[in-house]
């Protein structure tokens, strides 16, 4: 067995986010086309006695930690007394709506799998015991473009697409999945349309254009934070064409096809003190 092991855990954006209507179980059908970015954590796991976590880079309480949580989860599934010290390098922003936490539990499963042995002797799939963590945490199974339905559970992979540059900008301010979905009004529930039209573009083998990117989330966010809109009116200033919201926000994302371009606004941002990122999709 490997004695260290080092994988990549990354971000992503939401191109569309159709939510459809509430189910009986709590949770929001929705339709969603999602990339991978090259922003990323770093997880490195290696043996030992019991299950340890060590964060660097952001504080995540040991109750919100969906790492430990994988780890905990595998062990019980497999029926495994191993143990792993497992350490997390943060470069995502967390609460952000990028999946910074569903990705490193993704990433969790994958390394423990390995350095524990048990691939192709565990009673259910990865993507089973993924589902059963959050409605993100599959999609890193099955990325880097996905359209993703269900609560998110069922995953069609997409063809790649080519790499575009983004801008990240992430407010001051978090927002509860819970609390977003929560606040949705009946008149915004969506019917897939963009979703779907989004998806066939992929499937042809191009970038949709980002007038078709759409999220159901951003009226019920910007109801819950208003001041999110004065984030996205700075970004515009700073020379985005197009902003748009990613999952349940807070964060923000611009696309650009010319690194001039997206260097231009991402130094703005930073130079007029905002928290941003430059990074491209996978």
């Amino acid at each position: 067995m490997p004695m260290r092991l080092v994988l990549s855990a990354p971000a992503k954006i939401n191109l569309t986010l159709d939510v459809l209507g509430r189910r009986a179980d709590g949770y929001h059908e929705i339709a969603s086309v999602m990339v991978q970015l090259e922003l990323h954590d770093t997880i490195a796991v290696e043996p030992a006695s019991a299950l340890e976590v060590e964060c660097h880079g952001a504080a995540i309480p040991a109750e919100q930690n969906l790492t430990l949580k994988a780890a905990q989860l595998l062990q019980e599934v497999a029926d495994c007394r191993q143990g792993a010290r497992i350490y997390i390098t943060k470069r995502i922003p967390i609460a952000a709506g990028l999946a910074g936490g569903s990705s490193d539990a993704a990433a969790t499963l994958l390394a423990l799998a390995q350095l524990w042995g048990l691939e192709g002797r565990l009673p259910v799939s990865l993507s089973e015991l993924a589902a059963r963590l959050g409605s993100d945490v599959p999609f890193f199974l099955n990325g880097p473009v996905a359209l993703a339905e269900g609560r998110g559970e069922r995953l069609t992979p997409l063809p790649p697409l080519p790499p575009r540059l983004v801008v990240l900008l992430k407010p001051p301010f978090a927002l509860s999945t819970a609390e977003v979905y929560g606040a949705l009004r009946l008149d915004e529930f969506s019917d897939g349309s963009a979703t779907r039209f989004v998806a066939q573009e992929i499937r042809a083998g191009c970038w949709p254009p980002p007038e078709r990117f759409f999220n159901a989330l951003e009226r019920p966010a910007s109801r819950l934070r208003p001041e999110l809109q004065r984030y996205r009116a700075a970004f515009l200033e700073a020379g985005a064409a197009a902003v748009h919201l990613s999952g349940s926000g807070p964060a923000l994302y611009s696309l650009f096809d010319e690194r001039g371009a997206a260097e231009a606004v991402y130094q703005r941002l930073r130079q007029a003190g905002f928290e941003a990122y430059l990074t491209t999709t996978a």
